[in-house]
């Protein structure tokens, strides 16, 4: 490449990565007890717009960053990016699957459905880790060497654009947790105009709630003496 545009900085993609890390290992689901319709809701409805991130995600690695890379990078570096891409197949599939079994949690409220989605997530997250690990050593440093920035920043505009949850501010406010001000600063200054005003005006209250609801579920287990009075 010999253009004297700014090259991409990739590592953004890993504070993305940690919220996909993040949701489908956490404890939450397994943490609900049977017949807990509210706390079925507040943890489907947390997972469900997570997957549905994924799959924007995804989607928009397939459509705009791989393409680009098998067109510029050499023949060994496109045999490894393409390697690491055809492992969105069975991640895919395994995303469908645990979206499945979720919709069906939330509609039933039991423990039956309940351990079918622990176990669904289980198994995305064996096809689902590996995948980003390896994107993160390999495709992200080669990316860093030919995409321009102009092209990374279609990345995120494309994910909020296909994005089909229901909570965007979910969104937000989990990948915000993982950027350093200056990011965020930088992500709301190329947000449209609508979404940014809805964030200001009540997203960002609404998600603040929203975890800390969610972080609040009690886990099996010994209470810790963190927290109790004395």
């Amino acid at each position: 490449m010999t253009s004297t545009l700014p090259l991409a900085d990739t590592r953004d993609m890993i504070g993305l990565h940690e919220v996909f890390r993040q949701a489908l290992t956490s404890p939450y689901a397994a943490a609900v007890p049977g017949g807990d319709t509210a706390r079925v809701e507040l943890v489907g409805s947390y997972l469900d717009n997570v997957l549905k991130l994924l799959h924007a995600h995804h989607e928009g690695e397939d459509e705009l960053m791989t393409p680009r890379l098998l067109e510029r990078c050499t023949p060994a570096e496109a045999l490894l990016v393409s390697q690491i891409a055809d492992m969105h197949g069975p991640v895919m599939a395994d995303i469908a699957a645990a979206e499945t079994v979720i919709s069906v949690w939330r509609t039933s409220g039991t423990i039956v459905d309940r351990d079918a989605v622990v176990a669904a997530l289980a198994g995305l997250n064996a096809s689902l880790i590996p995948h980003l690990d390896q994107e993160e050593q390999v495709v992200l440093p080669i990316a860093g060497r030919y995409l321009y920035a102009s092209e990374w920043g279609e990345l995120p505009s494309h994910g909020m654009r296909t994005f089909t949850g229901d909570k965007l501010w979910l969104i937000l406010g989990l990948v915000q947790e993982q950027m350093p001000a200056p990011a965020i600063e930088q992500m709301e200054a190329h947000m449209p105009p609508p979404v940014l005003h809805a964030w200001q005006s009540s997203g960002r209250n609404e998600y603040a709630a929203f975890i800390t609801t969610l972080r609040n579920i009690e886990m099996p287990g010994p209470r810790s003496p963190l927290g109790t009075s004395s």
